[in-house]
């Protein structure tokens, strides 16, 4: 164990990433059926920015907690299940927030005064944000918008700096990163908030970042390997393995953060406000790094398999130490030099032939051609 770790640090591995792409393929349809099947099922927990509403926020007392405010809802008409209700702790301030759908100014107003009646405080301390759901809905679209142009200025810059082929699979990998942080969102049932988005578009820029830095070196082994009979899943591979340890260490350094905002803030601190913006940042930066590895790259090797200069070495690949001496001398080796010697030496012997032939039909055609007639001598 120790010595793959150590391999791992000095970027020696030598993984067969292409060779596995059916498992990380496999892996994403069943995350992305189970999400699409809990947005059908229940849909997304949108906060009131997106939806609309009233949302208050009562100081926590002795005479205070969840069950007065479910009453108090109760008593004014209101369905305490279609109410969010949590309590937010910041250092040693405790507030209870209640959160309803849209309500008229003179429901709000009547509310605002029965929780301050009920928490016997000062109705100037209670906190009221109202936000009509013709406003949440330009919000939301607002925001599906902006992903879309996002997606269409990235496709139009990795195009223009790499090629057509690698903007399609980026594409493919971040829309599978949105779609499994809004599964988890879905299944966890968390809300989701302005916030929430910022930090969608967040890990689709990381996950961009991942993706082309691999693209960058797929694309320098490409030009590397371009006089040799490497296929398409030997560049990959080389590639895969040569920025892995970069990838890992960009990673963890990004991760450890966002979990010490989980863990310390949300869970530790009583921070709920946090935990979904930390949540999406977690998710998304574990799936931005493993769709770079099992899904950006894996893909664009399928579609330059379909090129003419490696449609022929389909299904060739380097493994064990025959991948470490092309990583190392980026020429093949062991069976697979064998086999391009074979292939090289067969070559020869058929140019030789070939000359051969020509040259015995050269000579045939100059033995065959008819003798010139004697001239006859004068007398």
């Amino acid at each position: 164990m120790a010595g793959r770790f150590s391999r791992l640090y000095r970027g020696e591995t030598t993984v067969d990433f292409y060779g596995r792409r059916k498992i990380g393929f496999a892996l994403s349809l069943f995350v992305g059926v189970i999400t699409i099947v809990s947005l059908l099922s229940q849909g997304l927990n949108l906060g009131i920015d997106f939806k609309g509403g009233v949302a208050w926020e009562v100081p926590s007392t002795q005479s205070f907690g969840l069950d007065d405010a479910k009453d108090v809802l109760t008593t004014n008409e209101i369905d305490p299940k279609d109410a969010k209700i949590q309590t937010l702790t910041s250092g040693s301030d405790k507030r209870v927030r209640i959160q309803v759908g849209d309500q008229a100014p003179e429901k709000i107003t009547t509310l605002k005064e029965a929780f301050a009646a009920k928490a016997d405080v000062d109705a100037d301390q209670i906190s009221v944000a109202a936000v009509s759901s013709t406003w949440g809905r330009s919000i939301t679209e607002k925001a599906i918008r902006a992903l879309v142009v996002f997606f269409a200025l990235v496709s139009l810059f990795i195009a223009f700096r790499f090629e057509w082929k690698m903007a399609i699979a980026a594409i493919v990998a971040m829309v599978h990163d949105v779609l499994v942080s809004v599964g988890v969102y879905s299944l966890l049932g968390l809300e989701v908030t302005p916030a929430t988005v910022v930090a969608f578009l967040t890990i689709l820029g990381f996950s961009l970042y991942d993706t082309i830095v691999v693209f960058d070196k797929v694309q320098e082994n490409d030009e590397r390997f371009k006089t040799t009979r490497a296929s398409y899943g030997d560049i990959i591979n080389v590639s895969m393995n040569q920025v892995l340890m970069r990838s890992l260490n960009t990673s963890i350094a990004a991760i450890l953060p966002v979990l010490s905002l989980l863990l310390l803030g949300s869970l530790v601190m009583g921070a709920i406000a946090l935990q979904e913006f930390a949540v999406a940042l977690l998710v998304g930066l574990t799936t931005g790094a493993y769709s770079s590895i099992y899904i950006a790259t894996p893909l664009f090797g399928l579609l330059k398999e379909r090129e003419a200069r490696f449609v022929g070495l389909r299904g060739q690949r380097a493994l064990g130490e025959e991948m470490t001496r092309l990583i190392v001398t980026g020429a093949a080796s062991g069976r697979r030099a064998t086999l391009q010697r074979s292939e090289a030496t067969r070559d020869s012997e058929a140019v030789s032939r070939t000359s051969s032939d020509q040259d015995s039909m050269t000579v045939a055609t100059v033995l065959s051609h008819p003798p010139r007639p004697r001239k006859k001598g004068r007398r």
